[in-house]
């Protein structure tokens, strides 16, 4: 019963780099892991961001729920986006999704 024990603590101190060579598919994983998934959400947040920030009164805008208008004001959390002639509706900044170049709801 003691050899045993004694033999498994020679084997262990024998191959130092085992615990390290064990880890290194995880240690893969995570860093795959990062640059797939977690690396491109942080940018397309940051984008975002930046996106809202700039927000101004006259750009042309599409809501995460479609609806496309021009921003007539903007405040600290909200905007008014006229989508039809003298029709505004409110909607939050961050419901903002996309920048439409000058013109295009001209073209709708």
């Amino acid at each position: 019963m003691l050899i045993s024990t004694a033999h498994a603590q020679t084997a262990a101190a024998a191959d130092p780099t085992g615990g390290f060579m064990q880890l290194l598919p995880i240690i893969l994983m995570f860093i795959v892991l990062y640059f797939l998934m977690i690396r491109p959400q942080m940018k397309r947040t940051k984008d975002h961001k930046a996106l809202v920030e700039a927000l101004a009164k006259g750009d042309e805008v599409v809501t995460g729920g479609g609806i496309a208008g021009r921003i007539t004001k903007v405040g600290e959390n909200f905007i008014a986006i006229e989508v039809a002639t003298a029709v505004e509706i409110q909607v939050q900044k961050q419901a903002v999704t996309l920048l439409l170049p000058k013109g295009t709801l001209k073209a709708l």
